[in-house]
């Protein structure tokens, strides 16, 4: 019989009666409480009971009495653990956390142990921007380039958890340096339906976003979709960049501006399921988006050095597209003598497409002879998967293998036209035109046991991989040919001890792989004085990564861990001054060794049943160097991140939350980033019970604009930069929960995830 000890209908304990039908509840405070007997097949039964000190208060016996009809439903509803500890992962419930209803899945990552945001609401995984991330265990070409400009138009409401997978099992794709992101989306999929809409709104900066999930289920179909679209206006700002350069030309450039930019989003996924019996599952998904940046610029540059001075001012027009589908499709085979036993054929295919219109136009000038420009890329990519996986368990012991093959073709074609004065046409320029291929097939096998005990679990399992790749410059005819294999190991272990406490260790390589991000050798010269490309010719980079954690869950959660993590030849951006030309040339090279120790923490604890305080932050400090041009560079440093956030709920369905967010300076090869704060209030009342929700709040209250600060130096150069972002902003929202729910539906439990590719978002740290 179960035992539950309730206060203010609310739940507070619940313990299982010995076998004498005895229980005890200690160190209450005193009050007023109800106490109710459940046990299937009983009518539940429910005495008051007054502690008014220390003394002990006997209830008697209890008496329940049998049902008559049949019992359709007992519940007891608690709290549930926003936090759980896994052997290799830390998963964060983002429907147990009420500030789901508030805020934007970019917000709510500030909360997730190991994830912070930089001041430029860069993603980062303990400091680190080389990750991989998932949605729902695949990758998705909607958070490929920039999951920033994705997931702030996303409603937390439409995410069920968000996983950290620190030591990834041998089953995922070898690639991410400091680990993977997992973003599972709200999959409530039982019988009949349900489902969550979600209107936002905020300004002076952001815009209006409208999000959502939907359920059906109908014997044995099942579907689930969820899907969304974000405005996000950040208004006229001001830019500042300086760079002073030695030698023996010294020269010295200085430019301030202003800018204003706009980005939209669409997004979408939709997941179906068709149950042919209990053995033989299809399950097939699709998952759309599309979307856009756009940003004018009015920017005036003086340069000057040996008694000549350059003046002119850049009228910038830019605009970034971008449009995916992604279709999965995948068929499960159980068994008669061994349900948990399975055998999973997948098929996926992936295309994304992301043009980029830049035009520049140069007014007011001195000494200036540039022409006005246009530039246009057109990049494409495409993938197909093909795999196969087998789950054998054995009593306690669970195995796993499969085979994987991936084709993929990237392409680009990108063109420079310069304004022709005389006939007041631009005219394509050959020489800063080409077009590029780059195609990349993996082939990979691997192998994993996991093993349960009463108080241990391990995890162990080996990753072969072969990559073969080939680029092509259809335009300069050359070509850039590269295979290697890779053999990744990995093993994690969990040791479980009283009172809800665990330890984990585990041990992973990891391997990055170049994205077409990093390879695409389009040059962008949207800005005079600087040019950035991408490097065709990067290699893939191998990492060593050691994790040690200690999880404790009671009465809240704490999670205490250190990493170790080291890699050589690591791709890193890479910034060289150019005297004769006065050009700062930027991009990516295998130059760097990195070295990073990194400490966390994360605490979650209720002061009380009303009020509730959660903490986390980490504490690293990193060395890297790298020969640019054959010298020497070397840089290091500590970094880390503090995050506090304090709720409370009022009577009436009303809750208060405020927040504060400490980012400390990023190390980078050639230089660092700067720090930031960020502050927020916010607040909800559920208009009806678990149905309706109205939400607002303010960001940043005590300061209009931040500045997002950096500086890069080499031999003969230093240049800096501060762009202004507007911090104070005010949001509101208002979420409806709707429908009715029954019986659970089956998914596939294997399924294609590609995670080998360097994504978005990541920087070379």
């Amino acid at each position: 019989m179960t035992i539950a000890l309730k206060r203010n209908n609310e739940v507070l304990k619940t313990q299982v009666t010995e076998d004498a039908g005895d229980f005890n509840f200690d160190k209450l405070t005193p009050g007023k409480y109800l106490i109710t007997a459940i046990a299937i097949g009983y009518n539940s039964k429910s005495v008051n009971a007054e502690v008014t000190g220390s003394i002990a208060i006997d209830l008697g016996q209890i008496t329940v009495s049998s049902q008559v009809n049949n019992l359709k439903e007992v519940a007891i509803t608690s709290d549930r653990p926003i936090i759980k500890q896994e052997v290799d992962r830390i998963s964060y419930d983002i429907q147990a956390d009420p500030e789901s209803k508030v805020l934007t899945v970019l917000d709510m990552m500030r909360k997730v142990p190991l994830l912070s945001l930089d001041g430029d609401d860069n993603i980062k995984l303990k400091g680190s921007g080389n990750y991989k991330i998932l949605i729902n265990g695949k990758p998705s070409s909607m958070v490929a380039r920039s999951p920033k400009d994705v997931l702030k138009s996303m409603p937390a409401s439409s995410i069920q958890k968000i996983e950290v997978i620190t030591t990834p099992p041998s089953k995922y794709d070898s690639e991410g340096l400091a680990g993977i992101i997992n973003i599972i989306t709200t999959k409530k999929i039982d019988n009949g339906y349900n489902g969550s809409l979600s209107v936002r709104g905020s300004g002076p900066v952001g815009g209006p976003g409208l999000g959502g999930y939907g359920t059906l289920k109908q014997n044995k179909f099942g579907m689930t979709f969820y899907g969304g679209s974000g405005i996000y206006n950040q208004p006229q700002t001001e830019s500042i960049s300086s760079r002073i350069t030695t030698g023996d030309a010294p020269t010295s450039l200085l430019n301030s501006g202003i800018r204003k930019a706009k980005n939209r989003n669409q997004y979408g996924g939709a997941e179906l399921s068709y149950e042919i019996d209990t053995l033989n599952l299809l399950t097939a998904e699709f998952n759309p988006n599309s979307g856009y940046y756009h940003s004018e610029s009015d920017q005036p540059y003086s340069l000057t050095g040996n008694n000549h001075a350059v003046n002119y001012q850049l009228l910038s027009d830019s605009r970034y597209d971008w449009s995916g589908l992604g279709a999965t499709l995948n068929y499960q085979r159980g068994f008669k003598n061994n349900k948990e036993r399975l055998l999973t054929f997948s098929y996926k295919y992936n295309r994304g497409k992301e043009p980029q219109e830049n035009s520049n136009v140069f007014i007011n000038r001195m000494n200036f002879a540039g022409p006005d420009f246009q530039q246009h890329n057109a990049s494409e990519s495409k993938e197909q998967t093909i795999q196969a996986d087998y789950v054998h368990p054995v009593k306690k012991l669970n195995i796993e293998g499969g085979i994987k093959g991936i084709l993929r073709d990237n392409n680009s074609n990108f063109e420079y036209s310069s304004l022709h004065e005389a006939t007041g046409r631009y005219e394509l320029d050959p020489s800063r035109t080409n077009k590029f291929n780059n195609d990349q097939d993996i082939v990979g096998v691997y192998n994993s046991y996991s093993l349960n005990l009463k108080d241990w679990g391990f995890k162990a399992g080996v990753r072969a991989e072969g990559t073969f790749t080939k680029a092509d410059f259809i335009s300069s005819e050359s070509s850039v040919n590269t295979d290697y294999f890779n053999v990744i190991p990995t093993f994690s272990v969990n040791r479980k001890f009283k009172n809800m406490s665990s330890l984990n260790f585990g041990y992973t390589q990891r391997i990055e792989r170049p994205g077409i991000y990093t390879l695409n050798p389009f040059v962008d010269r949207s800005q005079p004085n600087f040019e950035s490309s991408g490097n065709p010719d990067l290699e893939a980079v191998l990492s060593n990564n050691f994790e040690l954690n200690y999880s404790r869950f009671k009465k809240g959660s704490i999670n205490i861990g250190l990493s170790y993590n080291y890699a050589n030849n690591t791709v890193q951006q890479v910034s060289v001054y150019n005297e004769q030309t006065q050009v700062t040339y930027t991009t990516f090279q295998n130059v760097g060794k990195n070295k990073r120790v990194t400490t966390n923490m994360n605490l979650n604890y209720p002061l009380t049943s009303k009020w509730n305080i959660s903490m986390s932050g980490n504490i690293g400090y990193t060395k890297l160097e790298g020969t640019i041009n054959g010298v020497l560079a070397q840089n290091d440093g500590f970094t880390g991140y503090g995050y506090a956030n304090t709720s409370y709920k009022f009577e009436q369905h009303w809750r208060a939350s405020a927040t504060f967010n400490y980012g400390a300076p990023n190390v980078l090869l050639q230089g660092s980033s700067g720090s930031y704060t960020y502050v927020s209030f916010s607040g909800s009342k559920e208009l009806i019970k678990d149905k309706l929700t109205l939400s607002a709040g303010i960001n940043n209250p005590f300061s209009k604009y931040r500045y997002y600060e950096s500086f890069t130096e080499g031999p003969n150069f230093r240049q800096q930069s501060s762009t202004q972002n507007y911090n104070r902003s005010f949001f509101g929202s208002l979420n409806w929960r709707f429908g009715k729910l029954k019986d659970a539906i089956k998914k596939a439990q294997r399924s294609i995830s590609n995670d080998d590719v360097k994504g978005g978002g990541k920087s070379g740290s």
